[in-house]
């Protein structure tokens, strides 16, 4: 370990692996810079203790292998992976901030059901990195939702970018990096 100490966990979207290419992306931009990373897979594509407990575990285990506080380890990922690591630190999980990336508001065509009752919860500084035309959350949408977050938040948007934001992965990942570097991580 080098630097200040910190570490991130990234999760996958619903029916994705640790190996999509959307973490692995980031996992490369993040190695560049020396800052220790886990992708790990999740049990289920549906929310419940099972999911949360994969990732509190994975968290305080990343932490212990590279010997930071597990409030030092950035949680975030895809999708339904990011939504499950910021229901897990509104929870009480410890962390420096949360990263995700196409965020899922919404189902698609549905923007009367939010996913946001936990917003409120979330006291760490939170990234969104999400393309302007993701079904599953509008620019505005998004912004609006994230104004009920306690913690800071950044936007970056992808112009043109859909919610798998395809040939998008190395923008996706430069903005993680950049962000996490930000919050005190270690620079080789």
């Amino acid at each position: 370990m080098t630097g200040r100490g910190t570490a991130v966990l990234l999760t996958p979207g619903a029916s994705a692996t640790r190996d999509s290419p959307a973490l692995v992306a980031i996992d490369r931009a993040l190695a560049t810079e020396g800052v220790p990373v886990d992708r790990i897979d999740l049990p289920s594509s549906r929310p419940g203790p099972k999911v949360l407990g994969t990732i509190c575990e994975a968290a305080g285990a990343l932490a212990e292998r590279v010997g930071v506080a597990p409030a030092q380890v950035v949680l975030g990922g895809r999708s339904f992976g990011g939504r499950m690591c910021s229901v897990a630190v509104a929870g009480g999980l410890p962390a420096l901030g949360l990263a995700l990336i196409s965020y899922p508001l919404h189902p698609p065509g549905r923007p009367d059901q939010l996913r946001v009752e936990h917003f409120p919860d979330l006291d760490v500084p939170c990234l969104f990195v999400s393309g302007t035309r993701d079904a599953f959350a509008t620019p505005a949408e998004l912004e609006a939702a994230a104004g009920a977050i306690a913690g800071s938040v950044t936007h970056v948007w992808i112009d043109g970018g859909d919610h798998g934001l395809r040939k998008h992965d190395g923008r996706a990942a430069e903005a993680v990096r950049d962000w996490v570097l930000t919050l005190g991580g270690p620079r080789g």
